[in-house]
């Protein structure tokens, strides 16, 4: 009997309209692993921070921040697509997602963005799911409109919002306690609200029961974790660390501190996170053995983080984490969002291939396969041929449970002023399908001379 494979996959497309140097609407197919590729300065990185805005609009009902680290994406002039300078400026630009929510259940959002202070901020949300569709505009007027479309009508809510609450009004919380006929919401929404009516008759009892499923979907989801982004450089390594509160940041600075804290604080924890950092260490060959060292004898004093690197006998010395390849501690930022328990399910990588060598690229990309194939969703952006070429050798050689069907290659091609997603599938040979012709050309013009020299 086959394995029972777990449900992911919680974004399985990401749609961008007028998104920096992407113009007419992209619609790209993400799997369980997705790998990015191509040249710089393609939108790669630019992917990343939209697959982060739309899950905060989505799931966080805020405002995607577009300059938090460690995505600097600018003001709204900076972020909608510009062909000609200022001529051909944008109005407005989308981000949008296909995938699976808290309940399983298919959903379908969409989050269009405009101008507001010179900052983008969302003008209009869209949900939809197989029974029902709604459409929140208005965000950053006065008068917000919602109009709700299922098999059996279509109805519209128009609120007239006071200025001083406009912040605090959020199309989900109201919907939620709407769609489940919460006695009290008039009471409840009265000083926010100068008047609340619906243009048609009130919604079947079904109607309010998807309405409220689709919101659960949303609602439900923020208690997980957000998307885990990376940084392409990550924290330069220090001789001492003293303790303090870990907190995940895209650079990796916290490490340090949460392998102490996991060491001093939960024994169990410690010598399974050891085993599997120091299985990966021994793979990539970048080292044998990782430790934990406090300095002095009082607790929550100063510490350092040992490697050891085995010899031919299977012993070596001890050294500091600064004094080891540079390698390791770019690679162990990237293993802890791996590793660590209470992890987000959706990780962005980007360039975690920084400072290694190619077999500990290699070992890297299977790693990101028997993740992948384990339940969590990665979206990686990378120049290494090493990962991609191991992730298909490993689909092919079946060294882990990812299948094809699990891989996404999104290669970005630029044409002229604005640039194109290829989604590319990989077959259960780990090969590539259908790939355009500028697919890896660069590779193959150079074995080309190395084959006619």
């Amino acid at each position: 009997m086959p394995k029972e494979r777990k449900a992911r996959n919680q974004f399985q497309e990401i749609r961008l309209h007028d998104f920096r140097c992407f113009h007419d609407e992209q619609t790209a197919r993400l799997a369980p692993l997705t790998l990015l590729v191509g040249d710089n300065s393609t939108g790669k990185t630019s992917f990343l921070a939209a697959v982060r805005a739309v899950w905060d609009a989505a799931f966080q009902s805020a405002e995607p921040d577009f300059r938090e680290p460690p995505y600097d994406l600018g003001a709204f002039h900076e972020i909608v697509h510009n062909r000609n300078d200022t001529e051909d400026r944008a109005s407005s630009f989308g981000i949008g997602f296909r995938g699976h929510g808290r309940l399983r259940r298919a959903i379908d959002f969409n989050v269009t963005f405009t101008s507001r202070a010179a900052a983008p901020s969302p003008s209009r949300l869209f949900w939809r799911t197989n029974a029902i569709e709604v459409t929140y505009s208005g965000i950053d007027t006065d008068k917000a409109t919602i109009d709700v479309a299922s098999g059996h009508g279509t109805w519209r809510l128009e609120v007239d919002i006071e200025r001083p609450f406009r912040q605090w009004w959020t199309p989900t919380r109201f919907l939620t306690h709407w769609a489940r006929e919460t006695p009290d919401i008039f009471s409840e929404y009265s000083y926010r609200f100068k008047k609340l009516k619906g243009t048609l008759k009130t919604p079947r009892r079904e109607d309010r029961a998807n309405l409220s499923n689709l919101l659960r979907n949303f609602t439900i989801l923020p208690r997980r974790e957000p998307p885990f982004v990376s940084a392409p450089i990550r924290s330069s390594p220090r001789r001492t660390y003293d303790p303090t509160k870990p907190s995940p940041d895209p650079e990796g600075a916290y490490m340090p501190t949460y392998f102490a804290s996991v060491h001093f604080q939960d024994e169990d924890a410690w010598i399974e996170l050891k085993e599997r950092l120091e299985h990966f260490g021994r793979r990539s060959g970048l080292f044998d053995e990782i430790t934990v060292k406090q300095l002095g004898e009082m607790e929550g004093g100063p510490f350092q983080l040992q490697i050891r690197k085995a010899g031919k006998q299977g012993t070596g010395p001890r050294r500091n984490l600064i004094d080891v390849g540079y390698g390791v501690s770019q690679v162990l930022p990237v293993l802890v969002e791996i590793f660590r328990s209470q992890a987000s399910q959706v990780l962005l990588f980007q360039q975690p291939e920084v400072h290694l060598h190619p077999s500990a690229q290699a070992a890297l990309g299977t790693l990101f396969s028997e993740t992948a194939a384990a339940g969590r969703q990665l979206v990686i952006e990378t120049h290494s041929d090493y990962i991609v070429d191991r992730v298909l050798l490993d689909v092919r050689d079946k060294r882990t449970d990812l299948r094809a069907e699990d891989v996404s290659i999104l290669f970005f091609e630029r044409e002229d002023s604005d640039v194109r997603i290829h989604s590319i599938r990989v077959d259960d040979d780990g090969s590539v399908l259908d790939a355009p012709e500028g697919y890896r050309r660069f590779f193959k013009d150079e074995l080309n001379r190395v084959i006619n020299y």
